[in-house]
């Protein structure tokens, strides 16, 4: 039996524009709460996992643990809380790209000593290897630690539970490669890459019974000390847009193809 958390933090839907513009709390995004947001990706293929696991392993049972803005929260629960039976647990504060991750791990850590019925021997902390709004790749590292969790994996893409409660799990490394470890169970930190499920269908019957402990959730959650000015960014740019094209006419394929052969050589 498994008590899996679950990290997982809101960011703007990838599809919209953004900007960072810098206000008198600190850097953030231009118009940050009217744009439309998603649970970050990496996480939702942990909760996606966790979800698989617990079904699998009789008595296990999931919690999402977000840190983020209540109302936008709530709007993201609509369709998030249709995926995966699990119960939510919130911390109010910022989810920009622009906090420090100590202090979101610290925040978190709070939230997840105070759930009730959490057994820490048993317990599998889930999250994203990175983020898509900040991939510093640190929090749920620092967040494990003040847990008192020993054994660490990150870029997990597959995850074994033997007979006896034993871990094997596979991990991204360099060139394409894994790396295959095992661990003897439970407590252990598991930071997933994209897994190997795929998004679950819509389930009604499984929205509605998270949600009927959703809204008690988002009305319980308590402010989170957490300072979007705590770190001075000197400047804040997106990444640049590199784009070139030539365009041609009566091309024959064999030389179309010649010239990508030529350009992957080179």
């Amino acid at each position: 039996m498994f008590h899996i958390v679950v990290c997982g933090g809101i960011v703007p839907d990838p599809l919209q524009t953004l900007e960072p513009v810098k206000g008198p709390a600190g850097w953030g995004l231009k118009n940050e709460l009217m744009l439309p947001s998603v649970l970050d990706p990496w996480a939702s293929h942990a909760l996606y996992e966790a979800a698989n696991l617990a079904k699998t392993v009789a008595g296990s049972k999931v919690w999402l643990v977000s840190l983020g803005p209540k109302a936008k929260l709530q709007q993201l629960m609509m369709t998030v809380a249709q995926k995966a039976p699990f119960e939510l647990v919130v911390a109010d504060g910022p989810a920009s790209g622009f906090t420090d991750s100590f202090e979101v791990a610290e925040a978190l850590h709070a939230v997840i000593a105070g759930i009730a019925g959490l057994d820490a021997s048993k317990l599998l902390l889930f999250g994203g290897w990175q983020s898509a709004s900040r991939g510093s790749g640190s929090t749920l590292q620092i967040l494990g630690e003040k847990l008192g969790i020993a054994d660490h994996f990150q870029g997990v893409d597959k995850l074994t539970v033997g007979a006896d409660g034993s871990l094997e799990i596979m991990e991204r490394i360099e060139g394409g490669a894994y790396q295959i470890s095992t661990c003897s169970g439970a407590p252990a930190v598991l930071g997933w890459a994209t897994g190997e499920l795929p998004e679950p269908p819509n389930n009604p019957q499984v929205g509605m019974a998270n949600m009927r402990l959703v809204m008690p959730a988002l009305q319980k959650a308590k402010p989170a000390a957490v300072k979007a000015d705590a770190i001075d960014y000197q400047s804040v740019t997106l990444p640049a847009q590199k784009r070139e094209t030539r365009v041609v006419k009566d091309t024959p394929v064999d030389v179309i193809a010649q010239e990508i052969v030529d350009w992957l050589k080179n």
